[in-house]
């Protein structure tokens, strides 16, 4: 029982899987014409948002399990090429979300 406290697969898998949804609709090229760029981001984080709830009612998520999801976001978009302020401020914002 107490193992599965320390069970991250689900989170990590989860926490890739929406980085590689957020980099499809947002591509690192993406040009960040203000008004535009803003109204896309917040769609995008709108449906970000429906997917992480619809996670977190089937998944009981704890300090670790939260870790290992924003970890694995983070690196993602990192890794996808994304800025390191830019990605900082959405792994902010996912983490607030959990």
């Amino acid at each position: 029982m107490l193992f599965a406290w320390f069970d991250g697969k689900a989170a990590n898998e989860f926490g890739t899987e929406l980085g590689q949804f957020f980099i499809q609709r947002m591509p690192v090229d993406t040009q960040k014409s203000e008004k535009k760029f803003a109204t896309r981001t917040s769609e995008l984080l709108n449906k970000l948002t429906l997917r992480l709830n619809q996670f977190k009612s089937t998944n009981k998520l704890n300090f670790y399990t939260k870790a290992k999801l924003a970890n694995s976001f983070k690196w993602t978009l990192k890794d996808a090429g994304y800025e390191s302020k830019y990605v900082d401020d959405l792994t902010e914002w996912l983490v607030k979300q959990l």
